[in-house]
């Protein structure tokens, strides 16, 4: 990064929660092991409690107990071997629930600390669907589908408004020909969070401005469809930080940026005043049911929650598969930004619906996949 006059410090490489320290460390890319330091900095604690309703004892057992889920998580896949089917974290009783398609698992699974529930598709079988209804050609008024863990279905979320336009019963009929299906209603379709060039802490690449994701050694992830491969990349000041090496969408939604020219990288997400930058430390998954936070550019920093996982979106420009659907708002310009649960990084911001005023529902593509696309290293702390 460049350091800004005054005051503040341009971070070029991320947007979202912290606190800053003068060594770091480097992880391998792919899922990083759970952090053993806090979960959370007061800032932190400070935005669950605001969005969620917590108080600050609340708030410090909620991410310990998600910290918790996410090692039960693994164990539970282990355990389960091919019968698993997902899972997902519930709030209330602060536990995982992992599902199985074998009866004979279920002790070896409450070992592990999981509740237990015996279903009929295994998590492999309803991925095997789902891959069918991605070769699909889906209109408009179909939003998103993704396999749901609790219903042991596929869902597929169709625009309330266009429901029952031919088009989309044609999908539906056909989406269930390949496997177990629930459809269900959205108020509106997607879109992706660029926008045009406005002031702030963003990234630049011709009039888009976008924000900036995770460091990685070398440069930053960030959304694919705010540049293609060779775009030049600016910062806050205009000055050149590199060039997009790498960008796929649709399809996919992710990027990888260069960063050079006197900018340099730094394993931290912007609080932007909300709550204090905090240390990225690793890239473990939260499970379904989860809290989770986002930042960028536009809105800075707001919570929620987990909804779905591997969700294909199906944006004007094209479907999105492997995406991550949350509670968390977005608008205009937080493309690209940190999805954060904990000190975890999970992503970056893809696009959604609504806004930060109504609220809305916003899509992240998981950064353990980026990682792996490219061959990256996530820097951490």
């Amino acid at each position: 990064m460049r350091h800004r006059t005054g005051a503040r410090i341009a971070i070029s490489s991320l947007l979202l929660v912290g606190a800053w320290a003068s060594a770091s460390l480097t992880s391998t890319a792919g899922a990083a092991p759970a952090p053993s330091a806090p979960p959370a900095s007061a800032g932190m604690l400070t935005a669950l409690q605001n969005d969620f309703g917590l108080t600050a004892s609340q708030a410090r057992e909620r991410l310990a107990s998600e910290k918790t889920a996410i090692r039960v998580d693994r164990a539970a896949q282990r355990a389960a071997g091919s019968a698993y089917a997902g899972s997902w974290y519930d709030a209330d009783t602060e536990k995982l629930t992992v599902a199985t398609t074998s009866a004979g698992r279920t002790d070896a699974l409450r070992a592990t600390g999981a509740t237990v529930r015996v279903v009929r598709h295994s998590a492999k079988e309803l991925d095997a669907a789902k891959a069918r209804i991605d070769a699909l050609s889906a209109p408009k008024g179909v939003s998103s589908w993704h396999v749901a863990p609790r219903s042991n279905k596929i869902v597929v979320n169709v625009v309330a408004a266009q429901k029952d336009d031919n088009d989309v019963q044609r999908f539906v009929e056909r989406a269930r020909q390949s496997g177990p299906v629930q459809v269900e209603t959205v108020a509106k379709a997607p879109g992706t969070f660029a926008a045009g060039t406005v002031g702030g802490d963003p990234y630049y690449t011709g009039n888009v401005r976008c924000s900036i994701g995770f460091s990685v050694h070398g440069g930053f992830v960030t959304a694919g469809h705010c540049g293609q491969a060779g775009a030049a990349v600016r910062g806050w000041d205009n000055s050149n930080i590199g060039n997009f090496q790498g960008s796929s969408f649709p399809d996919n939604d992710y990027a990888y940026v260069s960063v050079g020219n006197g900018w340099w990288t730094v394993p931290v997400v912007l609080g932007w005043g909300t709550v204090s930058d905090q240390l990225v430390r690793g890239s473990a998954e939260a499970p379904i049911g989860a809290s989770i936070c986002r930042s960028g550019s536009t809105t800075h920093w707001h919570c929620g929650n987990v909804l779905a996982k591997n969700e294909t979106v199906n944006y004007s420009q094209g479907a999105v598969h492997q995406m991550t659907k949350t509670s968390v708002c977005a608008e205009g310009g937080d493309s690209g930004g940190s999805f954060i649960s904990g000190d975890q990084a999970q992503g970056v911001t893809s696009g959604g619906w609504g806004n930060c005023s109504s609220g809305g529902e916003t899509w992240y593509q998981p950064i353990n996949e980026i990682l792996n696309r490219y061959g990256l290293t996530l820097h951490t702390a």
